[in-house]
């Protein structure tokens, strides 16, 4: 037992030691696309995300910033439902565009020279607007029939979440740094902006491997 206490405080004293000084500022960011086909639905969806980050370390090993970005997504699909002489073709398109706002803070600790863990809170915020539109075309062919209506809708959202997130950072030098994060915990509430909708709530825990995401951070240091 006193064997594991003193190498519990000798690991602990290893992780506290290395510091990252107050005042150091960086830059990263998230940039992802993504391009999904459903040749048996007809469906296409892409999704693009573009997000710059800026954090300043307002401690040792202690760091705040934000992320400021926009993130869109598009999805496509025809379908036809028919039933004897009658069918009716469904062309669909649906857009979303929104703008990402996501403050966070970070907290690091040493493993060597290169090498960090980190815990980071981040409060993820989207403001955007979908927009749905889609050509019915209602067909007999019995009687020769055929008729189309277009729809459409717009609607405003709001999403705001919290998320813990796990990762590594390690230094390539003393500016540059690749960092992983590995799963996420969190909880996101979307709501659309009509008087009488009501809430999403989304829970997410856990380290799915799956969900691992990496980016490259450059480091001002002084």
């Amino acid at each position: 037992m006193k064997k594991l206490i003193l190498a519990s405080a000798i690991v602990l004293f290893g992780l506290s030691n290395a510091q990252i000084n107050s005042g150091t500022v960086y830059v990263s960011g998230q940039v992802s696309y993504s391009k999904e086909e459903n040749k048996n639905t007809n469906t296409t969806i892409q999704d693009f995300k573009i997000i710059p980050t800026v954090g300043i370390f307002v401690a040792k090993n202690l760091a705040v910033g934000t992320g400021l970005g926009i993130a869109n997504k598009k999805e496509e699909y025809n379908e036809v439902y028919s039933g004897g002489s009658f069918a009716t073709i469904v062309d669909y398109t649906g857009k979303k565009n929104a703008v990402v706002v996501a403050p966070f803070v970070r907290k690091y600790w040493n493993l060597s020279d290169n090498l960090y863990i980190f815990g980071q809170l981040e409060i993820p915020m989207e403001f955007g607007k979908m927009n749905q539109d889609a050509l019915v075309t209602y067909m007999d062919g019995m009687y020769g029939y055929m008729a189309q209506q277009t729809l459409s809708a717009e609607r405003k959202y709001t999403s705001i979440g919290v998320n813990v997130k796990p990762g590594l950072d390690y230094f390539l030098n003393k500016n540059w740094s690749i960092e992983a994060t590995i799963g996420e915990f969190g909880y996101k509430n979307f709501k659309y902006k009509e008087e009488d909708a009501k809430a999403l709530n989304n829970y997410n825990f856990g380290l799915n491997l799956s969900s691992i995401t990496f980016g490259v951070k450059y480091v001002f240091a002084k």
